[in-house]
């Protein structure tokens, strides 16, 4: 029983082919001519290209293309085939489960629960900010009153020239002092709960 590589060549062979004269006539390179004439699977491409190959062969060759197609299927068996084209290997192939998305819940809230913690006692063990936008430093007074306006942390307690200070609910503050002529500091002194302090202090020049 002839092999379809046999079948070809034979063919070929009654046609006076050259290997040369196929490979310019079907476009398929001469070492694939051969390997298929002699059956070298192993050095071939997928066997859908095989079979391409062979149907264009057995077109210039003149053989009946169903039998051709048959014969292959014969001598290219299935194994042949899964060797030629094995499977990919899904058995590492990455899953996403139901556990898994258990585990990444936990390890987000986790992570997330930890960054608050930390950022919590940051705060708690830092200075308060504090900013003193009115008086300016060596601002000239005019009367015995000074404006004192700021801003600091929601939580903190602010006194000026240790007096007592309300803030609001986002630490804004304001205050009119009162001062005398021999005034010419004021202390704005912001307190955490934790006791740290943030202290900035400010020059004043009275002149009434």
């Amino acid at each position: 029983m002839n092999t379809i590589g046999e079948i070809l060549k034979k063919e070929r062979l009654s046609k006076k082919y050259s290997l040369q004269r196929i490979e310019e006539l079907t476009k398929i390179k001469k070492e694939f001519v051969d390997n298929i004439e002699n059956c070298r699977w192993n050095k071939l491409p997928e066997y859908s290209t095989v079979l391409g190959f062979v149907k264009s062969l057995s077109q210039y060759l003149e053989i009946d293309g169903r039998k051709a197609v048959a014969v292959l299927k014969r001598d290219y068996s299935p194994k042949k085939q899964n060797q030629m084209n094995p499977k990919p290997d899904i058995s590492n192939k990455f899953n996403w489960s139901p556990k898994l998305t258990f585990w990444f819940g936990f390890i987000f809230t986790f992570l997330l629960v930890i960054s608050y913690l930390l950022f919590q006692y940051k705060k708690f063990v830092s200075p308060p900010n504090l900013v003193v936008n009115l008086p300016e430093d060596n601002q000239t007074i005019l009367q015995n009153k000074v404006k004192v306006l700021g801003k600091t942390d929601s939580d903190a307690v602010i006194t000026v020239n240790n007096q007592p200070v309300l803030t609001s609910s986002d630490g804004d503050f304001e205050v009119k002092l009162q001062i005398t002529s021999e005034t010419n500091e004021i202390i704005i002194k912001a307190v955490s709960r934790s006791g740290k302090e943030t202290v900035i202090r400010r020059n004043i020049k009275p002149e009434f």
